[in-house]
């Protein structure tokens, strides 16, 4: 199973990114997805997550309204707009993808991990 994350780069204050995770050897459509990011020096933390179907989708206080979550199940791809961004969404994005259908917040509760890309944004 791997999860190829890109996307990410540099970018200022007030401008737009898209992630993309692409899956193979994985049943990618009978799996809720998610994405975290770690930010120098902190933990990894929630952004956003999509059930199975994509019909149902969850985002961290600190991005909604900006990031939108998606997936497309015939690709077996997952993705992350990301707009207004902000210095603080400085970090490195990781996709996962877990065992049920059902998104989860919850970073022990995905299976499979991506490597990561890094988003730096600057003031």
């Amino acid at each position: 199973v791997q999860l190829q994350a890109s996307g990410g780069g540099f970018m200022q204050a007030g401008g737009s990114l898209r992630l993309s995770c692409v899956a193979s050897g994985y049943t990618f459509s009978n799996s809720a997805l998610g994405w975290f990011r770690q930010a120098p020096g902190k933990e990894r933390e929630f952004v956003a997550a999509i059930n199975w179907s994509g019909g149902f989708k969850k985002y961290a206080d600190s991005v909604k309204g900006r990031f939108i979550i998606s997936r497309d199940n015939a690709k077996n791809t997952l993705y992350l707009e990301m707009n207004n961004l902000k210095p603080e969404d400085t970090a490195v994005y990781y996709c996962a993808a877990g065992h049920y259908s059902a998104y989860s917040t919850k970073a022990h509760e995905y299976v499979y991990w991506g490597q990561g890309t890094l988003v730096t944004v600057s003031s």
